[in-house]
């Protein structure tokens, strides 16, 4: 688990948020989606519609049956999520940096 969700908690949403911030250049099916953020389909479908009416994602293509979305990275929200997630990561580094450098 990362620095976000160790700040956050660890819901579906922070979860399915974490997985798109780490892969925030490639676009995704719904179930594609569930599987890499580890959450069950049918929770992704109670509050994906809404992440899609807020724009936070976008539909990016159809291929076959399957709509694939990905962050909009127009969306003020979404370009703050992705630099909080990098500030809290290079928190993270700095502390850890500092613990090896007092252990030397």
């Amino acid at each position: 688990m990362n620095s976000f969700n160790n700040l956050f908690g660890d819901t579906p949403q922070l979860r399915v948020f974490d997985f798109l911030i780490e892969n925030h250049f490639f676009d995704f099916p719904r179930a594609e989606i569930a599987r890499g953020a580890n959450v069950s389909y049918n929770s992704l479908k109670m509050f994906f519609p809404k992440l899609v009416e807020t724009e936070i994602l976008v539909k990016t293509r159809r291929v076959g049956k399957s709509d694939y979305f990905k962050f909009n990275m127009e969306n003020t929200f979404v370009q703050n999520l992705i630099k909080m997630d990098w500030m809290l990561v290079k928190k993270d580094l700095f502390k850890e940096n500092s613990l090896i450098s007092m252990k030397g």
